[in-house]
C-alpha cells in the first residue's frame, strides 16, 4: 500500500485525482491529511475536522473494473470495511445509515464519499473518500455526532486504524465475483439503521411521510415500506431520513 501524507490539503479525493491523471499509481494508493481545508459529503455537504484528530484520507480502488450498473457494490464494500474495524474495536451499537454513514447509536462517527471515473459502461476507477471522528472530543455543538474516544474512553492510533480499514477493503474486494451476491447484500442490509423500525423521512417536495426500512435494491435504492403496505424505491436525492 503506497500512503502519501500530506499536512493539509483542499481535499484529499480532489488531490488523489489529480495525482490518478498525471501519474502512474497502484491500486490502494492512500492520501490522507493531517488538515482537510475543504471536505465534502454526500450532497455537497462540507465535513469538518480538528487538524490531527481525525481520519480524512482517500483510496484508490482500481481492480473492480464493474460495470456502472454495480456501482453500489463498492459502496457496500467501503462501509463493511470501516463497520468491520470498527466492530473488532468493540465499538457499541453499530449501523450502516443508508446510504453509508456509519452509526453508533444515533450518532454519526463516519461518512464516505465515492467518486467513479467511468470509460464506456465501466467504472475505470473510484476515487473513495472516508472521514472518521476519532479522537476528537468536540463538535461545537453539532447533533447527533461522536468520535471513537468519547465512545470507546481512550484514544487510537490514526495509522493503524487506517491500516486496519484499507486492509479489510482488500479482503473484500478480493471476493468481488466470489461471493454470492445475495448474502452480500444481506450482510449489508442486517447493518443498516432504522431497518425495520417505523421512521419519519421527506422527500424531495419536503412532504413528510411514515415508513419502514426494508433493504435496498440492486442498485442501491432504498426500499421503504410504505404506510399503505406498498414496497416503494428510493434515490439518494429523493429521501431523507429523518428518524
Amino acid at each position: 500500500m503506497q500512503l502519501i501524507k500530506l499536512s493539509a490539503t483542499d481535499s484529499t479525493n480532489a488531490y488523489l485525482k489529480d495525482l490518478l491523471f498525471h501519474n502512474q499509481i497502484e491500486d490502494f494508493t492512500v492520501v490522507m491529511a493531517h488538515t482537510q481545508l475543504k471536505g465534502r459529503g454526500q450532497m455537497g455537504t462540507s465535513w469538518l475536522s480538528e487538524p490531527g484528530k481525525n481520519l480524512t484520507f482517500s483510496v484508490l480502488v482500481r481492480s473492480l473494473n464493474s460495470p456502472v450498473s454495480e456501482q453500489f457494490l463498492l459502496n457496500i464494500y467501503v462501509s463493511l470495511a470501516i463497520y468491520d474495524t470498527l466492530t473488532q474495536l468493540q465499538v457499541p451499537d453499530l449501523k450502516i445509515k443508508w446510504p453509508n454513514d456509519i452509526m453508533s447509536g444515533h450518532s454519526k462517527i463516519c461518512g464516505i464519499l465515492i467518486e467513479n471515473i467511468l470509460s464506456g459502461q465501466h467504472i475505470q476507477a473510484s476515487i473513495v473518500g472516508i472521514g472518521l471522528n476519532v479522537n476528537q472530543l468536540s463538535f461545537n455543538s453539532l447533533p447527533n455526532v461522536s468520535s471513537l474516544k468519547l465512545l470507546l474512553g481512550r484514544s487510537l492510533d490514526l495509522d493503524e486504524l487506517l491500516l486496519n480499514i484499507v486492509e479489510n477493503l482488500k479482503k473484500l474486494i478480493a471476493q468481488y465475483g466470489k461471493m454470492d451476491r445475495g448474502n452480500l447484500f444481506e450482510r449489508y442490509e442486517t447493518t443498516l439503521f432504522r431497518k425495520d423500525k417505523p421512521s419519519t423521512f421527506k422527500n424531495q417536495d419536503d412532504e413528510m411521510f411514515m415508513g419502514f426500512i426494508k433493504g435496498v435494491s440492486d442498485a442501491g435504492k432504498l426500499k421503504i415500506l410504505m404506510e399503505d403496505n406498498i414496497l416503494k424505491e428510493f434515490n439518494l436525492k429523493e429521501v431523507k431520513l429523518l428518524y
